[in-house]
């Protein structure tokens, strides 16, 4: 039997690729991102049908979250997480700024309460606003 013959793709849509690099869950929310200026393309903006090359950076703001990526495969299926892994990889800057961003949010979220206060917390803080 012959298998079909299947050429290498040479570029694809942004959107489409961060919908299969799994960055986003549907092309909807990938394209929302890149016209909401989140997504950077070789440190310029870009739209949602640029064609993207092997060999781009993405720099992908998703929330408190920021990443800077290389393209390294293109793809316009979506697939498993691990196979998705492999389309990208992610600079040692990039990685190294999430990390201390990471450890800078649990530290500061160490002091922060973790629940309304009770009864009698309130009560305290009654009694402190009260003395001034």
């Amino acid at each position: 039997m012959n298998k079909p013959h299947t050429i290498p793709m040479t570029d694809t849509r942004a959107d489409v690729w961060l919908w299969a690099a799994r960055f986003f869950k549907t092309r909807s929310l990938a394209r929302q991102a890149i016209e909401g200026g989140r997504i950077d393309v070789n440190d310029a903006g870009c739209k949602p049908a640029k064609t993207l090359h092997v060999g781009d950076r993405l720099k992908i703001s998703r929330g408190e979250e920021r990443l800077e990526v290389e393209l390294l495969v293109l793809s316009d299926k979506r697939g498993p997480a691990s196979v998705a892994q492999t389309l990208y990889r992610e600079t040692d800057a990039s990685r190294a700024a999430r990390e201390a961003a990471r450890e800078q949010h649990r530290l500061v979220g160490a002091n922060a309460p973790l629940k309304r206060p009770d009864k009698q917390a309130r009560r305290e803080l009654r009694r402190l606003k009260d003395q001034r």
